[in-house]
């Protein structure tokens, strides 16, 4: 697999498409970090470990919905594995005038756009939600 992030957030999409209330993805610290802006932002309700298919780890993830529609609207790589896409304090996007969420990998962590600017830090920008 060429791009476990992006993955990720395709097995949210598809298994909020199909309204499911959670679904399972192998688990590594970078997917943990971004579940965990996530679930600060309030766009799904939690993940747990536990042990996947085959032994081997997994990370399940409760989607969230209200009043039957998902959530998340609109789930976007941005930087991806053939294009890394770097962005100083001052440049980070905001998603739909600040009422979406750009995830961005820091040297202080992974963090949210707003995260990161009150921290005056750059770095990668992984993905948009909304």
């Amino acid at each position: 697999m060429n791009d476990p992030l992006g993955d990720m957030l395709t097995r949210i999409r598809n298994a909020q498409m199909r309204g499911k209330s959670t679904v399972e993805t192998p688990a590594s610290k970078l997917r943990a970090w971004v579940l965990d802006v996530l679930a600060d932002e309030g766009y799904i309700r939690g993940y747990e470990p536990k042990t996947g298919r085959n032994g081997h780890p997994a990370i399940e993830i409760s989607l969230k919905y209200y009043d039957g529609m998902p959530v998340i609207k609109e789930l976007k790589r941005v930087s991806k594995p053939g294009r890394r896409v770097y962005m100083g304090v001052k440049d980070i996007p905001q998603v739909r005038q600040g009422l979406g969420v750009s995830i961005v990998s820091t040297p202080k962590g992974v963090m949210s756009d707003a995260a990161a600017r009150s921290a005056n830090v750059g770095g990668e920008v992984l993905c948009t939600v909304f």
